[in-house]
């Protein structure tokens, strides 16, 4: 797309291949997030957060201001301790098999597996969009895929239906 540049991973995020400069600044907030709110690993609920802050092409997929809010809320509660209570705990969705990193080498280090595979996911959209990276919109997507996980909870929350947005 014009005027976007594509970035490479940063170093410990390279088996999820090329995404665009925006996902990278994405994934750096949710790793921060993560890191301040005392988790082991980005989960998916990071991700959404960090995505619905710094990428406008994933909240207007998302859909209007009134419903961003809502999710966004919801995204709040739990990074300060109230309503889900996530923290300390490893995302497991269980609709992935987790998968042991030395045996296949598709384990990624500080990912939770659900978060791992909606970075896989976004990836392989972008590829059958033939686009030479990822983008926001291919991880929003990405996230949706899993009816398990955690940013899928937060999205029925808020009154969004998951399995439109894939």
């Amino acid at each position: 797309m014009p005027g976007r540049s594509a970035a490479r991973p940063a170093e410990g995020d390279d088996c999820f291949g090329a995404f665009d400069a925006r996902l990278a600044t994405v994934i750096a907030g949710a790793r921060r997030r993560a890191q301040r709110d005392g988790d082991r690993q980005i989960d998916t609920a990071h991700l959404l957060h960090s995505l619905l802050e710094w990428d406008p092409e994933a909240r207007a997929a998302l859909g209007g201001e009134r419903q961003i809010a809502r999710v966004l809320g919801y995204l709040v509660q739990r990074s300060i301790g109230y309503g889900l209570r996530w923290q300390g705990s490893v995302e497991d969705s269980g609709a992935l098999p987790v998968v042991n990193a030395a045996a296949d080498g598709r384990g990624c280090p500080g990912w939770s597996p659900a978060a791992a595979a909606a970075m896989r996911a976004a990836g392989e959209r972008a590829r059958l969009r033939k686009a030479g990276y990822a983008d926001g919109v291919d991880l929003l997507i990405g996230l949706a895929a899993d009816p398990e996980c955690r940013a899928v909870e937060v999205l029925g929350r808020a009154g969004v239906d998951a399995a439109q947005l894939t």
